[in-house]
């Protein structure tokens, strides 16, 4: 089959590489002049270097993103160490982990700055919430994170040092924000996960920029593969004749016909193009309620080291201010002999968009001093600010089950992207796991009988002559 993609992010580039792997004619259609969304290296020629546009890392649970990497030959470039560090105000730390010694202490509440009758209370409100993750109650999704731990009594220490901090970073959003039922979901697919390997959840990064890990060695797949790659390729519409997809029209009133399409586009890009869809009023209802969270990265290339003890660290209470830091030198093993990059993670950065960059860095430097004694000294060389309005998407109480299916009314049409239904949020693994469910939707439209598809392809011919017909005029269409 000739398949179109549309959306050259991590969703769209998984798609195309398994569409093609699968033996399928596949075009890529993305709307930028580069690919990757927003998963992409940002050279920056004032410091000669090419950070990423905010620091990605990965679960040891993701096991379509490593499909993917293995697909594209650069799962080589991932490192899990297998514990990230907390750091408190002042410079002390603690290393966090979810497995030995360390994990068996956290189950049993022994966190940072959790003391006396709160590590029992802590201790006790886990073991509620781990319990009411893997068999809901029916309000969950009535209520937000925030009420779901005041409910359970988790005490307020245990969600500075940990728990505020994991909504935060499964789902992008801030726990008075974010539907109870999405953490909870996200823990019950990590648990599956550590079962089903029967391993314990790690943390890992890349070894490499963005455009290294998930760009080139795509671009080399698709060179293997045979699939074409069109840029600045706006598409208007995807369209569909007797509940079938026929093809795409683009911005500029090009055709381009197909067997099979998946659309992979994030989702504030999808209305209008499935306007011809059965049931696309209720993909746009969701797409309204998938409202889009911000996130600020700052990559600070400072004059000397601020003294990490790790690839990368949490900063205990710096939810909304600085929450992660990264030590690059340890990650990619790079020469700090001009200067020294750290980058910096803010999720639900809401107070924080609206600042200059200016602002922004000294925001940032002021929450290095404080935490590190080494940083009190430290000037920057470069600032880069990256700010992502749209990184992800909150869900609010009442919006689960809302994420539409990947397969589609229409058949040879499916949709693809973080914001489809998946086992995971807005993750990476979400983009790739929901490739995979895609090309299974169109792998098994491949399948049908032959007939089917001939009647289905001469369907899609006359559909485009009659619509050329109309464009040329009488005349015109005779002679044709």
């Amino acid at each position: 089959m000739h398949c179109v993609v549309v959306g050259g992010g991590l969703a769209g580039l998984a798609s195309a590489v398994w569409l093609a792997e699968a033996g399928q004619q596949v075009t890529l259609l993305e709307r930028r002049g580069s690919l990757g969304g927003r998963t992409i290296a940002m050279p920056l020629t004032a410091v000669d270097d090419v950070p990423d546009n905010g620091q990605h890392v990965f679960a040891s649970g993701y096991e379509h993103l490593m499909r993917y990497l293995d697909s594209v030959g650069t799962r080589e470039h991932v490192a899990f160490p297998g514990h990230m560090t907390m750091r408190m105000p002042g410079g002390a730390t603690r290393e966090s982990s979810f497995g030995g010694l360390t994990g068996l202490r956290t189950a049993l509440g022994d966190l940072p700055g959790v003391t006396g009758l709160d590590r029992l209370r802590t201790a006790r409100a886990q073991a509620t919430l781990i319990r009411q993750a893997l068999r809901q109650p029916g309000w969950l999704d009535d209520i937000t994170a925030d009420e779901w731990f005041r409910r359970i009594g988790m005490p307020q220490s245990a969600r500075d040092a940990l728990w505020d901090g994991i909504v935060i970073g499964l789902t992008g959003d801030k726990p008075d924000i974010s539907s109870a039922k999405v953490p909870a979901d996200l823990l019950v697919t990590g648990i599956r996960r550590a079962r089903a390997t029967r391993t314990p959840v790690s943390i890992g990064y890349p070894t490499v920029d963005l455009d290294t890990l998930f760009i080139d060695g795509a671009q080399k797949a698709f060179a293997d593969l045979g699939v074409q790659v069109r840029h600045r390729a706006v598409v208007r519409s995807i369209d569909v004749a007797d509940d079938a997809v026929i093809g795409v029209t683009l911005a500029d009133g090009e055709r381009i016909a197909a067997d099979a399409v998946v659309c992979a586009v994030p989702v504030w890009n999808v209305r209008g193009l499935l306007d011809q869809v059965p049931g696309h009023e209720q993909i746009y209802a969701a797409v309204e309620q998938l409202t889009p969270v911000p996130i600020v990265s700052v990559n600070l290339y400072l004059d000397r080291s601020i003294g990490m003890t790790d690839w990368g660290e949490i900063l205990y209470g710096g939810e909304g201010v600085l929450e992660q830091v990264w030590d690059r030198q340890r990650m990619h093993g790079r020469d700090a002999s001009r200067n020294h990059f750290y980058s910096t993670t803010v999720s639900a950065a809401y107070e924080l968009t609206g600042k200059s960059n200016a602002e922004i860095t000294d925001i940032q430097m002021a929450m290095l001093r404080r935490y590190y004694p080494e940083a009190s000294h430290a000037e920057v060389v470069h600032s880069h600010v990256v700010r992502m309005p749209r990184s992800t998407f909150a869900q609010r109480p009442g919006t689960a089950g809302i994420r539409p299916d990947q397969r589609t009314a229409v058949r040879g049409l499916a949709l693809a992207g973080d914001w489809t239904r998946t086992d995971w949020t807005t993750t990476m693994e979400g983009a790739c796991q929901s490739a995979a469910r895609a090309v299974d939707v169109i792998l098994e439209h491949a399948k049908q009988p032959v007939r089917l598809r001939l009647r289905a392809q001469a369907t899609k011919s006359s559909q485009f002559v009659d619509r050329y017909s109309r464009k040329r005029g009488p005349t015109d269409s005779a002679t044709r």
